[in-house]
């Protein structure tokens, strides 16, 4: 089987036009990576609130984890038809009242008594507050840097996984000090306010632009993709690796308190919320920097990399797991191998169907990240809470993510080549 990857991203290399520059598509990333960081806490700090939640709302962790759940099966599932309002409707719009509904599910989880009354506000509104401003975002960006795909989608990708370092130590200090209501309206009303300035200044390319970059031969609809098994080949790697980084992300606060590591310190910070936040360092390095790798080496043998890097490092996490320096460190680099799909997927997908539909396509692909917060999340509880060990659930993510490795480089690269082949010669 050929190594190579002759046509993979060359239609993207040759399409930019010198009038996006000008038009100010620098602006558009920043304004992007900023709305990015707004919504990115409901996500990535809920493992420091999983302890007061339960003493607020009652019910066992699994029950707790249906929220969480909920929040990014809402984020994914509907991305679809989110991405379509995006188009037609425009990205200020739609991203504004993204981050006011964003704001808005952390004010109301304040005043929730029960779990149902937590899923209708942090993960009912926050599911569709932060996914139609994902979406949408990702899908401007793939427009707005043809050239520069892989790079500029990690970008603001990694907005989304750094924005939490702003929230982690605040958010931690504040619910030790003043409880949990108080701690998550205060943050809610900031995010949702920083989202909303920010997407005030988020447009399209212009049309000029846009149609450089766009051709019937570059622009598969929805309904033709979906029939397209190199599709559901995307779709199915992407649901295994988002099952490794969201069980971390959601049960990370549960597994180390059963590693003995809640009250244990590490350069003088608690091990968990210093843990968070280099994971949110990496979780937002890794998204530009595998990003621009795989503009150079290609995006299959790039997945090859951080899948198989994420899988060993889940390995040598749970070897080391009593050793809070391990816990620490590992769960960087843990991390650094798993918030790269954000950059690598979306990219990888608009190469192979083009920018036209690309938001609403982004959007059925982004759906497997429900999948996997599903498997992640309360699947992954109920097997610890009948197994009364997080070993099983450990080695079921070892397995997904070298799998995914292994589907990168020697089944997904010769699949894409083939559909391409094939587009090329109907044309």
């Amino acid at each position: 089987m050929s190594l190579s990857i002759p046509v993979m991203n060359e239609p993207s290399q040759s399409l930019a036009p010198p009038a996006t520059d000008q038009e100010g598509r620098w602006g558009q990333l920043v304004l992007g990576l900023i709305c990015m960081m707004a919504i990115s806490s409901p996500q990535y700090v809920w493992a420091l609130f999983t302890k007061p939640l339960l003493s607020q709302v009652g019910g066992t962790l699994a029950q707790l984890q249906v929220t969480f759940s909920l929040l990014i099966v809402l984020q994914t599932f509907l991305s679809p038809f989110q991405g379509l309002l995006v188009d037609r409707l425009g990205p200020r719009r739609l991203l504004s009242i993204g981050a006011i509904l964003t704001g808005a599910s952390w004010i109301l989880s304040a005043a929730a008594r029960s779990p149902i009354e937590l899923d209708l506000t942090y993960g009912l509104l926050g599911g569709l507050g932060t996914g139609v401003i994902y979406v949408g975002v990702v899908g401007l960006m793939v427009r707005w840097f043809p050239r520069r795909r892989g790079f500029a989608v990690g970008m603001v990708a990694a907005g989304y996984g750094f924005g939490a370092i702003l929230t982690t130590f605040p958010i931690a200090s504040s619910l030790a000090s003043v409880g949990f209501a108080h701690t998550i309206t205060v943050f809610g009303a900031i995010l949702g306010a920083i989202g909303l300035i920010a997407a005030q200044g988020i447009k399209p390319p212009p049309r000029a632009a846009d149609a450089e970059v766009s051709s019937p031969s570059t622009g598969i609809k929805p309904s033709v993709m979906l029939r397209q098994p190199v599709f559901w080949l995307m779709f199915a790697m992407m649901t295994m690796v988002s099952t490794s980084g969201l069980m971390v992300i959601s049960q990370m606060g549960a597994f180390a308190r059963d590693f003995g590591l809640m009250s244990v310190t590490v350069l003088g910070m608690g091990a968990l919320p210093l843990a968070l936040t280099v994971d949110r360092f990496t979780n937002g390095l890794t998204r530009p920097f595998f990003g621009w790798l795989s503009d150079h080496i290609g995006r299959e043998n790039t997945m090859a990399i951080a899948f198989g890097l994420e899988g060993l490092a889940m390995l040598a996490w749970l070897g080391l797991s009593g050793d809070p320096i391990a816990f620490v460190w590992l769960s960087g680099v843990v991390f650094f191998g798993w918030g790269e799909i954000f950059s690598l997927f979306p990219s990888l997908l608009t190469d192979t169907f083009g920018t036209r539909y690309a938001t609403t396509n982004y959007g059925f692909l982004y759906m497997s990240q429900g999948i996997g917060s599903i498997l992640g999340g309360p699947i992954a509880a109920l097997i610890h809470q009948s197994t009364g060990l997080w070993t099983p659930v450990f080695g079921l993510i070892i397995a997904l993510d070298l799998s995914a490795a292994w589907l990168a480089f020697f089944v997904l690269k010769g699949t894409r080549s083939r559909y391409l082949a094939r587009a090329a010669a109907n044309r």
